[in-house]
């Protein structure tokens, strides 16, 4: 794992950017396509504007894939990670992407898993843009995340620790509309992607990202994991890595 730590959120989430925006390009480039994963949240804000920003990438023939979505909240709340994702990506783009897989939390999950499962089998995606939850989870896989599960997709269990820090970013009325079910990403589907761009601002993150960087590897802190992928660059602002 790279680690860059930069002053400033927009100086982080632009570097960010650039270096995934270069992957974007290089595959388009070489194959005329390229797959791409897309995470949400608060962290991404910075990074996913530069992003926006970046010249030369015809997102027309770039196909993206959601990383997580709450069970049972609709397209039209606040929190919806799809509601995010169209607003603050997609309706930005003055061509649409090829392809776009939202996770639909408002249908029957297993099946839902299924059905993404089946889309994103042998897709090889060029980078995946994540961040890091403030327990350590990767994607929505909290403490203490399945590293072995085959599926790309699967219904977990958001602990307290993820409930509050979505509470406290503002996202929820309060603790206990929160949903206690989700669909994520697995963590192997996760690190089967060419390139990671990991994105973590905040000092609220500063424990877990001193956990996944200089910690032992273990499904405790989930994104530790990917201390084991060789092409993972970690985006951090220097109050995200004062405890480092």
């Amino acid at each position: 794992m790279d680690v860059k730590v930069f002053p400033t959120k927009l100086e982080m989430g632009a570097a960010a950017a650039k270096v995934g925006a270069e992957v974007i390009r290089d595959r388009l480039a070489s194959s005329g396509e390229a797959n791409i994963i897309l995470a949400t949240g608060a962290s991404q804000f910075e990074m996913l504007a530069a992003l926006l920003a970046e010249p030369s990438i015809d997102w027309g023939k770039v196909n993206c894939f959601h990383l997580d979505e709450y069970v049972g909240i609709s397209i039209e709340h606040p929190a919806s990670f799809r509601r995010y994702l169209k607003e603050r990506f997609v309706d930005q783009l003055s061509t649409p992407p090829k392809s776009f897989h939202f996770i639909d939390g408002e249908s029957d999950a297993s099946a839902e898993c299924d059905r993404l499962g089946k889309l994103i089998a042998g897709v090889s995606i060029d980078v995946a843009f994540v961040g890091i939850g403030e327990n350590g989870h990767l994607a929505f896989n909290d403490p203490p995340a399945d590293f072995e599960t085959e599926v790309p997709y699967l219904v977990v269990q958001l602990d307290d620790e993820c409930r509050q820090q979505q509470f406290g970013e503002g996202w929820f009325g309060s603790f206990d509309s929160v949903p206690e079910t989700a669909i994520s990403m697995s963590v192997k589907q996760i690190l089967k992607s060419q390139h990671i761009v990991c994105t973590v601002p905040d000092e609220r993150k500063s424990t877990a990202v001193a956990a996944a960087v200089k910690g032992s590897v273990t499904n405790v802190v989930p994104a530790s994991i990917l201390q084991t992928h060789e092409q993972t660059v970690l985006f951090i602002d220097e109050p995200a890595a004062s405890k480092m």
